[in-house]
């Protein structure tokens, strides 16, 4: 493939892969920025609930009737367990404090007094954030205790460390995280494939018109040769332009038989060629195609049985007058005529020649063009295989025994 054009497609490639990973890495991102968001979130009210539990809870076991009465609180489980709460004056008429008996977190009394203070002279919930004395950041509520007349006497402050949640977030917004980490990398991975699977119909076409280009090249550049070296004799001779003139005109033919052949194969390789399916008699169109043909001397002979086939008659014909031209230019020994059986039954046209037969050196990945010893470059060989996968067919060859190739070009049979 041309140097440019093949990175051009690899610059593409690349850049279709990144405009697919990013595009997906983003909507991750964002994801995942909302599923560590909605935690956090799901760990601040888990505490806020547990701190709410408890001071609601105790806002009812405290007794108030001219004096508090904090009786049922010393009995009660919540003093043995976490988050721990306290209940503290905060300015209003002085009482003895009453502490939980469990410490969940160190906290200062400062920072309790601060809290209850607030919330008795407000009249209303205080919650927050505050640090213990070890400097553990804590999550604080402060709910006023309010006596029968709706006046604030004290507050409940529930305390409850946010280590614990802050850990389990941690290890949630790692697992989300490397989550994505590695989505992004399969997403990278599948968009390389993906990629490649899209432009992989412009590589393949881009070299298929490199081949073309190279075996027209290749194909034309000997009778190229030949046309000119025989326009320069006439030119040089005039006597001998009339034995030279026919010579010329085949050579032009053969010239622009080689230009269809390719041109035949761009369009079954672009897909662009449409197939006329439809019943065909083989074996009539076989005869034909060897009464059309001009044998130049050679002896061909036909043997062909009654057999109908499901085809496009246009490219049999093109296919067998490739096999046929094939047998009569190259089927030949040196210095004596070419000799070709032609044989038509159950679908298979099969075409022997007598002449050095295929290089049997060839691998089926070289089937796509052949190479006979007598120095055929196989265009219209490999027009014979197209046009027989195209049919849901086969080409087969081999050479015979007694010397020179067989080709067998096999056609689907018509049922109707």
């Amino acid at each position: 493939m041309n140097g440019s054009s093949a990175e051009r497609l690899r610059r593409l490639r690349w850049a279709l892969t990144a405009l697919f990973t990013a595009v997906n890495a983003l909507g991750l991102i964002a994801f995942a920025w909302f599923m560590i968001s909605e935690d956090a979130d799901q760990g601040t009210e888990r505490i806020n609930a547990d701190l709410l539990r408890v001071t609601s809870s105790v806002s009812r076991l405290v007794g108030y009737d001219a004096a508090i009465d904090l009786s049922l609180v010393n009995t009660d489980v919540l003093n043995e367990q976490c988050p721990q709460f306290a209940i503290l004056p905060g300015g209003a008429a002085g009482f003895q404090p009453h502490l939980s008996r469990r410490t969940c977190v160190p906290v200062d009394a400062q920072v309790l007094d601060g809290l209850a203070t607030d919330a008795v002279r407000g009249g209303t919930v205080v919650t927050g954030y505050q640090r213990g004395s070890g400097g553990e950041l804590v999550q604080v509520r402060a709910e006023p205790l309010l006596s029968r007349t709706g006046k604030p006497f004290a507050a409940v402050i529930a305390v409850e460390d946010t280590a614990a949640v802050s850990a389990e977030h941690t290890r949630y917004m790692l697992l989300v995280i490397g989550s994505c980490a590695l989505l992004v990398t399969a997403l990278g991975f599948a968009a390389h494939v993906l990629s490649g699977r899209s432009i992989r119909p412009a590589a393949s076409a881009l070299q298929q018109q490199e081949v073309l280009l190279a075996e027209t090249a290749h194909d034309l550049r000997t009778p190229v040769a030949a046309l000119r070296a025989l326009a320069e004799t006439a030119m040089l001779d005039p006597a001998q332009r009339t034995d030279l003139l026919p010579r010329t005109v085949r050579l032009a033919a053969r010239m622009g038989g080689i230009i269809d052949d390719l041109l035949v194969r761009a369009r079954l390789a672009a897909g662009v060629e449409q197939l006329s399916i439809q019943p065909v008699w083989l074996d009539q169109l076989v005869a034909g195609v060897v009464e059309d043909t001009e044998p130049d001397g050679a002896q061909v002979t036909v043997t062909t049985a009654p057999t109908k086939v499901n085809a496009d008659p246009a490219l049999v014909q093109r296919a067998v007058g490739n096999l046929l031209n094939n047998a009569l230019r190259y089927g030949r020994q040196p210095g004596a005529p070419a000799i070709v059986h032609v044989m038509v039954a159950g679908g298979t046209v099969t075409v022997a020649d007598h002449g050095p037969g295929i290089d049997t050196t060839l691998t089926e990945d070289a089937f796509d063009r052949f190479a006979s010893t007598g120095g055929s470059s196989g265009l219209g060989l490999s027009i014979v295989r197209w046009v027989a996968e195209a049919h849901g067919g086969t080409l087969s060859v081999y050479n015979a025994d007694e010397g020179g190739a067989i080709f067998e070009l096999r056609f689907p049979l018509s049922t109707s």
